[in-house]
């Protein structure tokens, strides 16, 4: 039944179907040609995979992003980064990596960063002398710390794969990461704008007008605080913290930043909901494969096998990332944690490997798929919002992608910076 599942499951990908409908062909045709096993069992495991309480954060969260973002939270949040790098060399893209950084706090969602502060940053780039392919290419880079930053919603449910971790300590574990990637991010922005001849903004703006652009945008900022202040000190769990979320993200719309109106509710609604879909339909696809997967004995051979290895917990860890980095060229992040994790964590504990340091990199070498061709989501979401095409942005991406790969290895090789954190936390 392996053997027929997987190789239904590529051919399926190379034909060019969508993942989430690879994935469940692929486990019924493996039920149904190669077991006994009833052909409704694999509706059965669909739903469910999307019957758990923590994975209702996902809808709401998205539904949280669409709202600050259609709220004006966008905006403010641009202003606020510009005042203090738009006058830099590369300043505007200073600012992209900034604003893309916060905005990562409020949405949990590498493709709403693209598509929402991305997509403006672009356009204000290439106005200011930037070349656009080279902006997308900084939009896309910048946009995969929108999983890691908390909240995220990878970070969700991987929690639900591996029952040795939290959310909120993977919440936690994300912060230093996401912050170290935002650097890397600004160090190769100025590099390339050095050697290109990128230059600033106007001068700083003056210290009255920095001071109420910081002042409004408290609020937008303040979300992140109140999730993981929340969760922090039990006063709700990350499911809760979701909808909180998006009662926080309706108050600032409507009566601090009086940009959202009822009218534009259904639209924004849609959208979350058009995006909820599109994940959940990968998940539970994801739960019927990984179901055969588990069924077949696959992650208990693979697991006997490294392990009779002998292999050293960083040579294992390196392994893990070759093995990732190969597989996030032609897998999404999401059916990368729910079919991997469930094989790979087990091995990592047996190997007394952290817990949340293996799972930060698991998450940070998969959200880099996001960025590798053939199918990096992130190069086509950029590419359709400002009408480039994707190679002209696989172009740029050499630079950016040997700083991620930098950090990976750093996160590889020095656990405290994803433990620290969750220790002193207390999680």
């Amino acid at each position: 039944m392996a053997v027929i599942l997987f190789t239904s499951f590529f051919v399926l990908l190379v034909l060019g179907m969508p993942v989430a409908f690879a994935l469940a062909i692929a486990a019924w045709i493996a039920v149904a040609f190669g077991s006994s096993y009833p052909q409704v069992v694999i509706v059965k495991e669909m739903f469910a995979g999307l019957d758990s309480f923590p994975l209702m954060a996902v809808p709401f969260f998205i539904l949280a992003a669409e709202l600050m973002t259609g709220g004006a939270m966008t905006q403010v949040l641009l202003r606020f980064a510009s005042q203090f790098v738009g006058h830099l060399r590369g300043g505007l893209g200073h600012a992209n990596v900034l604003s893309s950084a916060m905005f990562a706090g409020i949405s949990g969602s590498a493709l709403a960063d693209a598509a929402g502060p991305g997509a403006m940053m672009i356009r204000m780039m290439e106005k200011g002398g930037y070349d656009r392919a080279y902006a997308a290419a900084l939009t896309a880079s910048t946009a995969v710390v929108g999983p890691i930053i908390p909240p995220s919603i990878i970070m969700i449910l991987y929690a639900m794969q591996d029952d040795n971790v939290s959310v909120g300590a993977l919440f936690m574990a994300g912060v230093v990461p996401g912050i170290l990637i935002g650097i890397a991010m600004l160090a190769t922005n100025w590099y390339v704008s050095r050697k290109r001849g990128y230059k600033g903004t106007d001068a700083r703006p003056p210290a009255s007008e920095m001071l109420r652009t910081t002042v409004q945008a408290i609020p937008a900022l303040m979300l992140i605080v109140i999730i993981i202040g929340g969760i922090r000190g039990g006063i709700f769990t990350p499911t809760e913290a979701s909808v909180i979320a998006v009662f926080y993200a309706l108050l600032c719309g409507f009566f601090i930043y009086r940009s959202l109106r009822i009218a534009d509710l259904p639209a924004i609604v849609l959208r979350a909901a058009i995006f909820s879909v599109a994940v959940l339909l990968i998940l539970a696809a994801a739960r019927a494969f990984a179901w055969v997967v588990i069924i077949e004995g696959i992650p208990q051979s693979i697991a006997e096998a490294i392990v009779g290895l002998n292999l050293s917990p960083i040579v294992f860890l390196l392994a893990v990332n070759l093995l990732l980095i190969v597989f996030g060229l032609f897998m999404d992040p999401l059916p990368g944690v729910l079919i991997l994790v469930p094989i790979l964590s087990p091995i990592a504990h047996t190997l007394g490997i952290d817990p949340v340091h293996f799972a930060i990199v698991v998450i940070v070498n998969l959200t880099l798929g996001l960025v590798t061709p053939p199918v990096g989501a992130l190069l086509f979401v950029v590419s359709s919002v400002v009408k480039i095409k994707p190679v002209d942005i696989v172009r740029e991406m050499p630079p950016f992608l040997i700083a991620h790969l930098a950090i990976l290895l750093i996160l590889t090789f020095i656990p405290a910076i994803s433990t620290w954190l969750p220790s002193i936390s207390n999680f």
